[in-house]
């Protein structure tokens, strides 16, 4: 099976037993990217020169096994509307075409601290405002299952790239169903978590009262495992939840009573 098909939980568990590296993760979803990205625009940008060195870095963990964490070495796409240090970051809007934030949101460190590969940022509508993915200001994102119909919005562009493999995992936004309706259109799982449960700090707002990140990946357990890693109280956010966070692994095998 080629490497691009993975889940998480896949990916990780071979990563661990030396099946196959990062780098050769990374290269298979790059040029999944390279070969199907032209007919679908789910990305804005696309960072395959940082998202390498990042997979050798990640290699270099593994073999020292001085870290083990479920997400190491995984290939991540994240919305444009997440800000990440030195990289683009547009919200797909041309008013940001040129914008490198200066420091990472809360979410991408968070993400960043666990050694995932960011291969780069997914097309939305124009500042989240949308539920299509056509009103980005850059282009039009369209449904990998009929390039003739729309992925949803605004986290369009990170459903495309988890349903057609050009991610392992993605990190989507949501105000009022920007998470779960690409998602439903897409065919993947896309988690709206509970206000407060994931930072805000550092994503570019639609409703602040309202926006919650969360994950958008190809299995429950997959969704479990990233919320694992972005969940928590953060003092940058004064509307964060100070509530401990749980194993949501543990509650994939419960009676849904």
């Amino acid at each position: 099976m080629d490497l691009f098909y993975l889940t998480i939980v896949q990916a990780s568990k071979g990563l661990q037993e030396k099946k196959f590296s990062s780098v050769e993760l990374t290269k298979s979803v790059l040029e999944r990217i390279k070969k199907l990205d032209k007919k679908i625009n789910a990305f804005v940008s696309v960072d395959e020169e940082n998202a390498l060195q990042q997979a050798k870095k990640a290699d270099e963990l593994l073999n020292s096994k001085k870290e083990k964490n479920p997400l190491l070495g995984t290939p991540f796409s994240l919305k444009d509307n997440i800000c990440t240090k030195g990289l683009r970051t547009t919200a797909s809007s041309f008013v940001l075409k040129n914008y490198l934030p200066v420091y990472d949101a809360t979410i991408s460190q968070r993400l960043k601290s666990k050694n995932i590969i960011i291969l780069g940022k997914t097309n939305m509508d124009a500042w989240a405002h949308g539920s299509s993915t056509e009103t980005s200001d850059f282009f039009t994102t369209k449904n990998p299952w009929n390039r003739e119909r729309l992925p949803g919005g605004s986290s369009g562009g990170s459903a495309a790239t988890i349903i057609s493999d050009m991610a392992i995992g993605s990190i989507g936004t949501e105000t009022a169903g920007s998470i779960r309706q690409p998602a439903s259109w897409c065919g993947v799982v896309g988690l709206k978590p509970t206000y407060g449960r994931v930072s805000r700090y550092g994503i570019i707002s639609m409703g602040s009262s309202l926006d919650s990140p969360g994950p958008i990946t190809k299995t429950v357990e997959d969704a479990a495992v990233v919320l694992n890693t972005i969940a928590g109280f953060d003092p940058f956010d004064a509307t964060s939840s100070p509530k401990d966070v749980e194993d949501y692994t543990k509650a994939l095998k419960k009676d849904i009573k």
